[in-house]
């Protein structure tokens, strides 16, 4: 780098303004395409969108970048993010977003157990009051807070099962009540 701008320099040291201010231009587009790069999964999650309800009250949602399928659900009011999870069997949320809920993780009783990809695992059993997506909400929906460290909470098959017809193609999945 330093050999190819004392040439440049060297070069141009005829009209020395001009060439720094050229080499200005490239160090930005240079610093500039880090920058993209480096955030690539931002721009392209905000760039490709998330779960759109359509007309005929479907519910799409596109393969994210890092291949699951992610959904936003209202839960008692809270917009919580779930990655989905058809290995799952129930609504499995992280501390944190029980917390965000108005549950109290460090007073939960930790008495059920599952099996996860990294061994067993204690879980607490809860029930949410109102759980939304687009103009669907259903009442009283049981659901589990995991013990563990999660890094994303886990929608499962026990409310995928909520759907008639679950449709995965062209790296959407459609889903309808």
């Amino acid at each position: 780098g330093f050999a190819v701008a004392g040439s440049l320099l060297m070069a141009g040291r005829d009209n020395l303004n001009k060439t720094v201010q050229q080499a200005a231009i490239w160090l930005f587009i240079f610093l500039g395409v880090i920058g993209a790069y480096g955030l690539w999964g931002d721009i392209s999650r905000d760039v490709v969108g998330g779960q759109a309800l359509r007309a005929d009250g479907r519910i799409s949602v596109p393969l994210a970048g890092d291949g699951h399928y992610h959904l936003s659900l209202q839960i008692n009011e809270a917009p919580i993010a779930f990655v989905i999870d058809t290995g799952a069997s129930d609504i499995v949320l992280t501390q944190s977003d029980a917390r965000a809920l108005g549950f109290d993780p460090m007073v939960l009783q930790y008495d059920g157990a599952a099996m996860t990809a990294n061994g067993r695992v204690a879980t607490a059993a809860i029930t949410l009051d109102h759980v939304s997506l687009g103009d669907q909400v259903d009442f009283a929906v049981p659901a589990f807070v995991n013990g563990g460290t999660m890094d994303q909470s886990l929608l499962g098959m026990s409310y995928l099962n909520r759907f008639a017809h679950i449709e995965i193609s062209n790296n959407q999945m459609v889903l309808t009540r």
